[in-house]
């Protein structure tokens, strides 16, 4: 299987990388804790876990008004992007627990709910993790021909229109990733930078066998129960995929395509200008990390920064180790990108949809460092 070639600048005696590798190894050992979930995590689980089954429990049993129904496929909607969030995507980057059968299990939670966690790990967590906004490569980019998302990406006219109709392009997501985005990326010949990517027959009968399982839970079981008509179930089974589908969209997106978050391109040999960890650096951006309920429901995505170069130490510990690399950037000159709330967050991702939209090339460069 042949690889596009993109390679890094050598960390070696960057005193940025050993500082931050320092200061997050000493925060362990002198907290005793674990890098692992705590029991504010599991908890945390048991609470989205119940939000999202309870209420699907309660529908099923036909004793609801339909408003209450509505309400409840809202709930579902809301559990439904926090279990992505704050459950799936720890497990299935290893970080919930040591014992990776308990995060192979708890990954399953992508699977039960449509989307694929085998390719999530290969599209998520090797390719946008390393070649995080790499244009063609970073798969999080390419989310639909309808969004311009990144300054290299080709312009058409209708992007003109994307600050408005991004919303609905988002709310639309969990849908396409069930109905399509999994079969379409198990089927391309070329992956991010995998050329000819061939998946094991397991995974692929792993990928067909889950997706009918959820259409029969959430789609056959239902209809079979619920004494309502099929647009009324229709109608609450958008609701719950559009609210998740929005949830998940913008929380993802406020994290790279905002004003702050650089696009760098490699050489013509396909070398970057900075190592993997300053990449990282400065092609991400926090968001609202003052925010307590925010940062529990989003499982610590705002501290995206911290994330990216912490993706196997589970999101508990975020919001602790943000302060030190904070200081480690300003001592080295490093960018680090924040908007300080929410919808300075949103406001900066309209805007970089706006200037997309109009064809800007944006700043396809890295910003200039200041040595330390």
């Amino acid at each position: 299987m042949a690889v596009r070639t993109v390679t890094f600048a050598p960390h070696d005696g960057d005193r940025f990388v050993e500082d931050v590798k320092q200061g997050m190894a000493e925060y362990f050992r002198t907290t005793g804790l674990s890098r692992n979930a705590n029991g504010a995590m599991v908890m945390k689980t048991v609470i989205l876990m119940s939000a999202f089954w309870i209420p699907f429990g309660f529908i099923l049993s036909n004793t609801l008004s339909g408003w209450a129904m509505i309400g409840l496929c809202l709930v579902m909607g809301v559990a439904m992007a926090g279990l992505g969030f704050s459950v799936a995507h720890d497990a299935l980057h290893g970080a919930y627990s040591e014992n990776q059968k308990v995060n192979s299990f708890l990954g399953l939670t992508f699977d039960i709910l449509g989307a694929n966690s085998y390719m999530w790990k290969i599209t998520h967590n090797v390719i946008h993790h390393t070649y995080t906004n790499i244009h063609p490569i970073d798969e999080d980019l390419e989310v639909s021909p309808l969004l311009r998302l990144s300054p290299l990406a080709k312009h058409r006219w209708w992007h003109r229109f994307q600050p408005f109709y991004a919303p609905l392009a988002y709310s639309l997501s969990t849908l396409n990733w069930v109905f399509a985005k999994d079969f379409d990326l198990f089927t391309r010949k070329d992956l991010g930078p995998y050329l000819n990517k061939k998946h094991p027959r397991a995974e692929i009968a792993f990928m067909v066998g889950s997706k009918i399982f959820f259409l029969a839970w959430s789609i056959v079981l239902p209809l079979m129960v619920l004494d309502v008509k099929l647009w009324q179930f229709a109608a609450g089974y958008l609701l719950v995929h559009l609210t998740a589908g929005l949830i998940l969209g913008v929380v993802f997106q406020m994290a790279h395509v905002v004003e702050q978050a650089a696009h760098p391109v490699p050489d013509d040999i396909g070398r970057m200008e900075n190592g993997w960890m300053i990449h990282e650096m400065i092609t991400t951006a926090n968001f609202a990390t003052r925010n307590p309920l925010l940062t529990w429901y989003t499982g610590g995505l705002n501290h995206q920064i911290e994330h990216h170069l912490f993706p196997k130490v589970c999101s508990v510990h975020y919001p602790a180790l943000a302060p030190m690399v904070r200081a480690a950037a300003e001592r080295h000159g490093i960018p680090y990108n924040e908007n300080r709330t929410l919808f300075q967050a949103i406001g900066s991702h309209w805007a970089m949809l706006r200037r997309l939209g109009k064809g800007e090339r944006a700043d396809v460069t890295s910003p200039e460092l200041q040595p330390a």
